[in-house]
């Protein structure tokens, strides 16, 4: 594991709590980050959602803060995943896709700077930021050939994993029947004839892990999250958790006693919605059991979606367009919301300036009080000043790339370009993106796409090694990857 020292601080007035207070009580905050996947900003209660039963998440969003204009830094997996890690945009260390580049070991990472602190870290659950072994053939990218890809959890800070290179079914997660359409099916039943799924799980030293593994997905991951919380209090030291959930990611397959709920439903609707109920009790019950520890009030839980919902499948975004990959709002707008009960009541219940994955790492930088890596040119900013009022705007635009897609977002209006395309949206007063304004506003049109073209050459530097040198562009090989080229090969 990689060892960076950083100047400590106190955490201070400047957000809104007395210096010093946690150094007063001897306790730094844990830090929960969960993220589920595939899951639309329209798949929850707390959004409007009435069919899917999500009881605990709406619990949570009554007691805590939601989001009501939150981002995953990409509409796909990978990217936002090294978002969250980085609090910087994935092209700018390669990751421009699924299966495309890796985390690289010279980004500077949530769970590192935590670790210098004397956080104990573990990861649960999807990975997706580089294969996890090439001594066998695993899941997208474990292949004897791809040794350049492995890139372990251990890495990049954790002391503890528990993780899969990419998606499995969400019930039996290492199984799949002998024949099926790869996107939805019921329990397979005990005894019923069955295969590999091909995808496995493994700890952060790159040991496959083979016990306790059947039953609902999210029940599976829990497993391994509610010992690690066990034992960082135990040794009564403070905890980073990152809980990625695979639901609902195809294939969606819920447990018997979940699927029950929505008896009557199509197979597609009664395993999406029935493994989305069953991840809301298994976050019920990690908040259960922070309570019996005595540590909920400390701890700071964070949940959002890594993009919007699948294509063709039971999803929604509500009425906002696009869905995943798609750089649209639906794509990347997606539900979130944050719980710190010992604060709780300093903060607001929503919050509408745009934020994002990227977010997350500057502001527990300023909650807990540690100075960020000035070489590493970070794209999030802290939401500190908005959920303390102190702030009703951000200082920089977000900027989203994707395919050939680009996106800005300021505080109010949105540029999307694709290919010849170029649109701008009021998203104030047109939040599901039906008027097109470019023409009626050239002058700020042209403006957000100077600064995506700008953002882009910025990005594409730190891709070639500006901030730390080429050793992974070499190890990796990659091409640039240009949104705004005819083709890229």
């Amino acid at each position: 594991m990689k060892t960076h020292y950083y100047r400590i601080c106190l955490l201070s007035a400047s957000i809104g709590l007395p210096a010093g207070v946690f150094a007063q009580q001897g306790k730094s905050p844990n830090v929960i980050l969960i993220m589920a996947d595939d899951l639309g900003w329209g798949d929850v209660g707390f959004n409007g959602n009435t069919c899917i039963k999500t009881p605990f998440l709406d619990q949570m969003a009554t007691e805590g803060t939601v989001f009501t204009n939150f981002y995953a830094g990409a509409p796909l997996s990978s990217p936002t995943r090294a978002s969250v890690l980085t609090g910087r945009n994935a092209f700018r260390m390669g990751v421009f896709a699924p299966n495309i580049g890796i985390l690289r070991p010279e980004e500077h990472t949530l769970p590192e700077y935590l670790h210098d602190l004397g956080y104990t870290t573990g990861h649960f659950g999807k990975w997706h930021l580089g294969t996890l072994t090439c001594t066998e053939v695993d899941a997208n990218r474990g292949r004897p050939e791809n040794s350049h890809l492995v890139n372990l959890p251990d890495e990049h800070g954790y002391d503890e994993a528990f993780v899969t290179e990419s998606k499995v079914p969400t019930c039996d997660p290492m199984f799949a029947p002998i024949e099926n359409n790869g996107r939805f099916w019921d329990c397979i039943p005990q005894g019923a004839s069955r295969k590999l799924y091909g995808t496995y799980y493994w700890d952060a030293k790159g040991q496959k892990v083979q016990d306790n593994l059947n039953g609902d997905d999210s029940r599976v991951v829990m497993d391994r999250v509610l010992p690690f919380i066990s034992r960082a209090v135990k040794k009564k030291q403070p905890f980073l958790a990152t809980v990625w959930f695979h639901t609902p990611h195809l294939p969606c397959v819920a447990e018997p006693e979940y699927a029950k709920m929505y008896a009557g439903l199509s197979i597609e609707e009664r395993n999406y919605y029935g493994c989305i109920t069953a991840m809301d009790a298994q976050i019920r019950r990690l908040v259960d059991f922070l309570k019996q520890k005595g540590v909920y009030e400390n701890t700071i839980i964070f949940f959002c979606s890594d993009n919007g919902p699948e294509l063709n499948t039971p999803g929604t975004a509500g009425q906002y367009k696009g869905k995943k990959r798609s750089l649209y709002e639906g794509g990347i707008r997606v539900p979130s919301l944050m719980l710190w009960q010992a604060q709780q009541h300093k903060l607001p219940k929503t919050v509408s300036v745009p934020c994002c994955t990227s977010d997350y790492l500057p502001t527990v930088a300023q909650i807990i009080g540690f100075t960020l890596d000035k070489k590493r040119k970070l794209d999030g900013e802290s939401f500190m000043p908005m959920l303390l009022g102190e702030s009703e705007h951000r200082n920089t635009p977000l900027v989203f790339c994707s395919d050939t897609q680009g996106a800005v977002i300021s505080d109010r209006y949105k540029l999307y370009v694709n290919k010849n395309t170029v649109e701008l949206y009021d998203l104030e007063s047109d939040p599901y993106e039906k008027m097109n304004l470019c023409n009626d506003h050239i002058e700020i049109a042209n403006s957000l796409k100077n600064y995506l073209h700008i953002q882009m050459d910025e990005f594409q530097q730190s891709f070639s090694g500006k901030e730390y040198g080429i050793k992974s562009v070499e190890r990796m090989k990659q091409k640039w990857h240009d949104i705004f080229a005819e083709k890229n090969n």
